[in-house]
Order: structure tokens, then sequence, then C-alpha cells
């Protein structure tokens, strides 16, 4: 508090020497002069003194037989006087204070911390859409209505916490570690009865009906479409003639097995870029969404890479700017036609069929039987795959009316 209150006021560090410098001091003592940081030079002595107590100080130099010079000038009174002889500094300072003062009430950054099942586009897609992008005044924002409608738009998460930082908005979410998917039935009433429907041809392989009345068995060929178990399960009467239907929701194990056959092809030859080692440096510019280039000469190579960097202005932690900085990279690169070894091609082909495995087994299709091929000529190879493939490919459907059903056909959930 007291180095602002001296700094407000104004104060010189000065040099003193002569007959009696201990004495000036004692002086100054015994008449109010606050002097402070004195330091003794053998030849001389320096110390601080305010700008009322130096001109006070000039009947004490005369009694002591001392003299003194100033040697630096601090304080808000020497720094307006200068601003006086400096307009256009002046002006200039004002102009950057009001600037600065106006971006501050913009938001100019966005981040969001804690996500991991949604990504950070999905998500500011979303604030987009309610109304929250860069730039927008800071006095827009409905903090408490943004974290509102996270919770409720997205199920997955369970906490939101919204806060300004400077011109950053912090976005911090809690996704629910293990989300619940409710099954979605096509086409399907909850009390009107489901059918197991086949989504593709094949042959029954394996069925096991737990609720429902199947309609194939194991070894019988189906369609797309054919109903493999029905909810309308028969009410008999004594004569073995149905008196009406009771539908429920059909629920079996079934395997489907059915054929298919894949392949890939892939060239011996193929083009990949060779980098000379020449490369250019160049300055980026940036102001909100446009870009500047600040070329050092035009670029002369033929084929190149573009690569770099950015960084967004700020100023002390949060405090984001409109601007941005960085360097981009250009190399150059020749384009080479070249050709895979035998031992890369079988690498190759190794991987597509690894591949296929991989994107079978995700889709919970077994693999029964295979027989794989491979053709090589000079130009390129095929893999050839005949399979014969197993998977419950069935989805519910709204259980179809029998062509015998009567109008009082009750429902069971």
């Amino acid at each position: 508090m007291l180095h602002w209150m001296q700094y407000l006021r104004g104060y010189v560090k000065v040099k003193v020497w002569g007959y009696s410098t201990e004495r000036l001091l004692n002086l100054c003592g015994n008449h109010d002069i606050l002097v402070w940081d004195i330091a003794d030079h053998g030849g001389y002595t320096t110390m601080n003194v305010s700008v009322r107590g130096f001109f006070a100080l000039k009947p004490l130099l005369k009694k002591t037989g001392t003299r003194a010079s100033v040697l630096q000038k601090y304080g808000l009174p020497f720094f307006m006087s200068k601003m006086q002889r400096r307009k256009i500094f002046a002006a200039g300072f004002v102009c950057c204070m009001v600037f600065w003062i106006l971006m501050s009430r913009f938001l100019w950054n966005i981040r969001i911390e804690g996500n991991y099942m949604l990504t950070e586009d999905v998500l500011l897609a979303y604030l987009r859409e309610q109304g929250v992008s860069v730039p927008m005044p800071k006095n827009r924002l409905q903090i408490a209505e943004l974290e509102k409608a996270l919770r409720e738009d997205y199920d997955l998460i369970t906490w939101t916490s919204a806060r300004l930082e400077g011109t950053t908005l912090l976005v911090q979410i809690k996704e629910n570690e293990m989300p619940d998917y409710e099954p979605q039935e096509e086409d399907a009433g909850e009390s009107a009865g489901t059918d197991l429907v086949a989504r593709r041809a094949g042959t029954v392989a394996y069925i096991v009906t737990r609720s429902g009345v199947p309609q194939v068995e194991a070894g019988d060929e189906v369609k797309a479409g054919d109903v493999l178990v029905s909810g309308a399960v028969p009410v008999y009467n004594e004569d073995n003639t149905v008196r009406r239907y009771r539908y429920v929701q059909s629920d079996a194990d079934i395997t489907l097995r059915y054929t298919d056959d894949i392949s890939v092809k892939r060239d011996v030859m193929y083009d990949e870029k060779i980098y000379t080692g020449r490369r250019k440096k160049i300055l980026t510019l940036g102001f909100y969404d446009r870009e500047w280039d600040l070329k050092l000469g035009r670029i002369k190579y033929e084929d190149y890479d573009v690569s770099g960097e950015k960084t967004q202005v700020r100023l002390l932690d949060q405090l984001y700017l409109p601007f941005y900085y960085g360097t981009k990279t250009v190399q150059e690169y020749r384009m080479a036609r070249l050709e895979y070894t035998e031992d890369e091609m079988e690498g190759i082909m190794r991987s597509e069929w690894n591949k296929i495995i991989t994107t079978l087994e995700e889709k919970g299709v077994q693999i029964t039987e295979k027989n794989v091929t491979i053709k090589k000529n000079e130009t390129y190879w095929v893999l050839n795959a005949a399979l014969q493939l197993e998977e419950a490919a069935v989805r519910t459907a709204a259980a179809a009316e029998p062509a015998d059903a009567g109008e009082t056909a009750d429902t069971e959930p």
C-alpha cells in the first residue's frame, strides 16, 4: 500500500555527496522528510525521496555543505508529464485500453471437459443450436438454462457445470458410465404382441422358442421377411377348433445359416510421396475465422504439403482474444510409382482377411466354413472367400393377425 502511495505522489532517486552526508540524513528525520532505500557507495550516497521532500532538502543541503542531483524520476506525475509530450502514444494507450475492455465483454473461446463418448464436435454443434457460439456478448449467456438443456437433451450426461473464466466458457460434464439402452422394436407396441421375422434369407440352423408359436424348424429355408415365430397364440375349443387368439411378445433363440462370397482386390503398384527435404516456414496471422499467410517470396515447389499449428492470443490465464498466430511448414515432395514386394502383398492380404473376420465378429456373425483363395498376377492380387455363416438374423415386428382370427381376440402383455 505504501509503495502505491509513493507511486501516485511521485518520488526521485537522488545522489548526495559532500562534507556531512550523515548530518543531512539526521536533519531529514528531524524535519519529517521521508527517505528510503539509502545506499552508501563510498564517495557518495543514493536514496529515494518524495517530490515534496526533495524541494524541502534545499536549506538542509546548504546547512550541511552537501550537494544533491537527481538520478531517476518515478511515479504518476512524471508519467503524465511524459504523456503530455507524447500525445500520439497517449492516445494509442487509451485506445488500446478501450479495445481490451470491449474485447473482454465477448466470449472468444469454448472449452469442454469430461466428455468421452460425446465428441467435442457434437457438443459444440449442440451449443450453436442453443445460440452459444464464438463470438457472442457474455451478458447473453444463460448459464443455468444451458446446464439444464444439456442434461435434458442427452441421457448420457448426468452432471453439468458451466462457468465463465475471462473470455472462455468452460463446460464440464460427467457421462453415465453404463448408459441404459432400450431395445427398439420395429412397428411393435408393448401390448399388441410381436412376431420374430427373418432379416435375411437362409436356412434355420437352430431354434428354441420361449414365447410364441414357432412357424419353422431347424433345416427349413426362409426368405427375408418370413415370420419365424408368431405372437398370435391360438386358444382351442374342446373339438380342437380355434376359439380365439391370444397375443404375446415372441421370444426365441434363432440362428440362420447362409453363404456369402467376399472378394478383395489390391493393386501391386502404388503411388507414394517422396519428400525431397526442401521446406519453407511461413508466418500465419489470423483474426476470428480469417487467416493471412506472410509469405517470404513465392513458393516454387510443384508439389508440396502444408502443415502447421496456430495459437490463440490470450492475456493472463483465461482472457482469450480473437487473434491467432502460428507457423506453417511447406514441404516439397515428388510422386513415385512403386511396386509392393511379394512379402508385402502377402501382409496386405493377411490384413484384409483379418479385417473381414473382425467385421463379422463385431456383427455377431460366426464363420462355420470357409474357402479362401488368392489369385496373383503382375498387376493385382485378388482374395476370394467363400464363407458359410451363422447369425441371429431376426427382428421384431407387430404380430400379424391370422386369417381365421375372430373379433374377440384378447391381448396379453
